[in-house]
């Protein structure tokens, strides 16, 4: 049985690192919504963050390679911030497989705290911004990695997977 995974949360959290060693433990297709986002240009602001269009332009440009990963029977880990709730059941709808949510939750200062420790870190304004609007839209199920290390965040998210068939 093949599935897809998103994995959402606020910046800094953890999402692309908890992603791929997700997909790396599951051999799955790994995919970076934001990453399709910048790559094709879609960072159109809707006032407060990327509009609800740019995330469903992204969904149909990542749809064919995601399907085709799941009509093999390979999992589909697909990792950004989701802030809109809209792009998450698109992928439900459209996706012939079983889709999966958890949103990866920490306080505000330790996403901060986390996004000091990047390369390019995107600052404490951007983090607030969208700790704040990943917060309005509780969806899928939660997972805290404020106490947690990578290896037991990633049991977190596998120990609630469907078992492999």
């Amino acid at each position: 049985m093949s599935y897809c995974i998103i994995i959402r949360g606020p910046l800094g959290v953890g999402k692309t690192t908890v992603a791929r060693a997700l997909s790396a433990q599951l051999s799955g297709l790994y995919i970076s919504i934001d990453q399709v986002l910048e790559d094709h240009n879609l960072l159109q602001s809707d006032g407060e963050g990327i509009a609800v269009s740019c995330f469903l332009a992204a969904n149909e440009m990542l749809l064919p390679a995601a399907q085709a990963a799941l009509d093999t029977g390979r999992p589909v880990i697909i990792d950004g911030c989701f802030y809109h709730l809209e792009p998450i059941t698109d992928l439900e709808q459209r996706l012939a497989a079983p889709v999966l949510v958890f949103t990866l939750q920490a306080p505000l200062s330790v996403c901060v705290a986390r996004d000091k420790q990047r390369s390019v870190a995107y600052g404490v304004d951007a983090a607030a911004a969208v700790h704040s609007m990943v917060a309005r839209v509780a969806y899928g199920t939660s997972i805290d990695t404020m106490d947690q290390t990578l290896g037991q965040t990633v049991a977190s998210v596998a120990n609630q997977l469907p078992p492999a068939q």
